[in-house]
């Protein structure tokens, strides 16, 4: 950084290198480390973009970016007229470690801001801004429905895309076909521990869900089979890979012979599966080996970001996806177009490829700080975005989260994931999300402070009065 004479504002003008990569990320890094060194301070003024650009030699875009990404980093805070100033130090009111919400982990080298920006100047650029404020009634746009199939593509090659409905949200999928597929007072089957979102959406329409057993490698076949005969079930749902609570993939074996059940039963499969593209070396859907007995549910959600609320939906039945489009349509008229187009312009033209690897990496990353931190107590599969710890004897799950809550650390019981009442408290376990927490420091001091809470027993714990 050299020094300049301006008799209005800080002396600051960063050195910019020719090997050193980007510009804007090079000023907005020699603002970041001239505030460090004290060469800046809160409150002082930089220079207008246009005469940084100047005395640089740079171009005026290089320029806005590089603010832009300091104020992304809440360097730098804008005061109308009056200009940019450096802004004070950003206080951390909240000092809970959040390891309970289940989100893709912001993925290291992704410029997550540009992304965005990029993405959505293309959309912009491309699409009729017209189509994109008005309502759209058939599942998505031809388009959106073509990045769905090529988004699913992995798991079954080339697809008809007419096959595959755009849904707001796996959430808005599994509810929409409960309603199309079933009627009040119905059974759903499920495994003993499953995802909230299925029981939340059972309950308010009026189904029943039972749970059947499961073994390490998912739901029993023969189980399944006794419990269709029992209680002559509508529909049967499994997330079988990298299950959402315990982290269970469920083998090709297995995952053919309840295809098999799901056959001779007549029974429809709902296969949620957010996690497939983030598995390392995943079976085949089970919709593989049952094409007209499944529908499969495939969402953006878990692999790139909550903030896509876009889900694929493959039915292979012409005449059952328009029942699950009417009763869609009863509660989620559609995918705001918007958010669509950008999920469509991102698969289209790799974005969204790009994100997904920066994804899998940082959570086999984690994976592994978890594996190293809880040693003995971790049961994850080394991908996904969650891992399932059964607690040791002298812990249950309530007294953790008690004992969690008081260490500043969120987790989540695994009395959330019980399917019915019969499963409710029969296992001694918690979920611990690995994604929520965006700083890799911040969620390795999580860890280790709730893998020294684990080796304590509760007598030794107590909890601050005031």
């Amino acid at each position: 950084m050299k020094a300049i004479q301006d008799d209005s504002l800080p002396v600051w003008l960063p050195r910019l290198s020719v090997h050193g990569g980007p510009r804007f990320l090079q000023i907005a890094d020699a603002l970041q480390a001239a505030m460090a060194d004290g060469s800046l301070t809160p409150g002082d003024r930089l220079p207008p973009q246009r005469r940084l650009a100047a005395q640089l030699g740079v171009d005026l875009t290089t320029v806005t970016r590089a603010y832009d990404e300091a104020r992304r980093r809440h360097l730098l805070e804008g005061r109308g007229a009056r200009g940019t100033y450096v802004a004070a130090p950003k206080v951390e009111l909240s000092a809970i470690l959040d390891l309970s919400m289940n989100t893709p982990p912001p993925p290291d080298g992704v410029d997550f801001d540009d992304m965005l920006k990029q993405g959505l100047s293309q959309v912009l650029m491309r699409a009729d801004t017209a189509l994109l404020m008005t309502y759209h009634l058939g599942g998505g746009s031809d388009s959106d429905r073509k990045a769905g199939a090529q988004w699913l593509a992995p798991m079954f090659g080339p697809l008809d895309s007419r096959q595959v409905v755009v849904c707001p949200g796996a959430q808005a999928a599994i509810a929409a076909l409960i309603l199309a597929l079933t009627e009040p007072g119905d059974v759903i089957l499920a495994e003993p521990t499953s995802y909230p979102g299925l029981r939340a959406a059972a309950t308010q329409f009026g189904r029943r869900i039972i749970a059947v057993e499961a073994d390490q490698y998912g739901m029993v076949p023969e189980r399944l089979e006794q419990a269709c005969r029992q209680h002559q079930p509508r529909l049967v749902y499994l997330n079988p890979t990298l299950q959402n609570p315990t982290a269970i993939t469920i083998p090709e074996r297995r995952r053919k012979e309840l295809a098999n059940t799901a056959k001779r039963c007549n029974v429809r499969i709902v296969e949620d599966d957010p996690y497939w593209l983030l598995a390392d070396a995943p079976p085949p859907p089970i919709a593989t080996f049952a094409p007209e007995q499944v529908c499969y549910i495939s969402t953006l959600s878990k692999c790139l970001t909550p903030g896509l609320r876009v889900a694929f939906v493959l039915i292979r039945d012409p005449h059952e996806c328009e029942r699950f489009l009417a009763a869609l349509r009863s509660f989620a008229l559609m995918v705001a177009p918007l958010t669509a187009a950008l999920a469509t312009q991102w698969i289209l033209d790799g974005s969204a490829d790009g994100l997904l690897e920066g994804v899998r990496k940082e959570a086999r990353l984690r994976h592994r700080m978890a594996r190293d931190l809880l040693a003995g107590r971790y049961s994850g599969a080394g991908d996904g975005l969650h891992a399932w710890l059964e607690l040791p004897g002298y812990w249950s799950s309530a007294q953790l989260e008690r004992a969690a809550d008081s260490e500043g650390i969120a987790v989540t019981l695994a009395e959330a994931f019980a399917t019915d009442a019969t499963s409710s408290g029969s296992v001694n376990a918690i979920r611990i999300s690995l994604g929520s927490i965006k700083d890799r420091g911040r969620l390795q001091a999580g860890l280790q402070r709730l893998s020294h809470l684990l080796a304590r027993r509760p007598e030794s714990f107590s909890a601050a009065v005031v």
